[in-house]
């Protein structure tokens, strides 16, 4: 029999530890579904995670794990990577963490092409500390610290991404499950930076302060605002484009590095062969 889900999570954790009506939870199984559908050695998996909601992710899955500080998560899994090219690195990051603390992080992991998975819980605000507006906060949106509205645009993560030289780029919500497994599936098993942005309310905070007092009336609200037009999305109007953006093959940092090494390994020997008929 091949791996389920639960050859990743660990059962003895459950339940989660976010807040009632969060999708924090449906994107943990998500993963876990994807692993198991690539049929990965837990062993060979590194989650990495930053500060804040979404950075409790590490501890419900059963793989090796990286904690670090607030936008340096990607920093720390391009080290892994680096290291030890043969691991599935995961990069699991928030808007607040991966876009804005993180942002200079996020668009330089794209260009580089470092083969990891970055995964943004986007629920468009700072849930773990109170509610702030973030880099994505759609304009218009009530926040602890926009009463009467976020003034600053919002960075789109696809768009970003796509801009910034990510070869994969794919959003899905909370609600649209089976694309979101999909898209994570592909993003997983893909070579190459890649990014699956994932709109998901803040119950507490975001969903309470702009009148959806449910889960339900969450969902319902992903539901009508998503698009499967590309073209029709407006993340500063609420308006979520969900699919994907970039789909290529292109060489990641390592196939590019290892033949840098060779070369230099060749130039090396070609020396001392000179320096040794002398």
């Amino acid at each position: 029999m091949g791996r389920t889900i639960f050859d990743y999570i660990i059962e003895e954790r459950l339940p989660f530890f976010w807040c009632e009506g969060c999708g924090n939870g449906i994107i943990i199984k998500a993963i876990a579904q994807a692993f198991a559908d690539l049929d990965l050695d837990p062993k060979k998996i590194v989650i990495v995670t930053g500060i804040g909601c979404w950075g409790k992710a590490d501890d419900y899955l059963a793989t090796n794990s990286l904690h670090v500080t607030h936008g340096r998560a990607l920093a720390a899994a391009t080290g892994v990577k680096a290291a030890n090219p043969e691991l599935k690195v995961l990069a699991l990051m928030g808007d607040g963490d991966g876009i804005t603390i993180g942002g200079n992080h996020f668009i330089h992991a794209a260009r580089r092409n470092m083969d990891i998975t970055a995964i943004i819980s986007n629920n468009f605000n700072y849930g773990m500390t109170g509610g702030q507006y973030s880099g994505t906060t759609p304009e218009a949106s009530v926040t602890s610290t926009s009463r009467y509205g976020a003034v600053e645009t919002p960075f789109d993560v696809c768009r970003l991404a796509q801009a910034a030289g990510a070869p994969y780029v794919a959003r899905a919500t909370v609600y649209h499950v089976n694309l979101l497994e999909k898209y994570i599936t592909t993003a997983i098993a893909k070579k190459g930076f890649s990014v699956v942005d994932v709109i998901n309310v803040c119950p507490t905070y975001y969903g309470r302060l702009n009148r959806m007092k449910s889960a339900v009336e969450m969902m319902e609200w992903l539901k009508i605002s998503s698009t499967t037009n590309l073209s029709e999305g407006n993340i500063a109007e609420n308006r979520f484009a969900i699919g994907e953006f970039v789909n290529e093959d292109r060489p990641d940092f390592t196939e590019k590095y290892r033949e840098i090494q060779r070369i230099a390994r060749e130039d090396m020997t070609k020396l001392e062969e000179d320096l040794g008929g002398r």
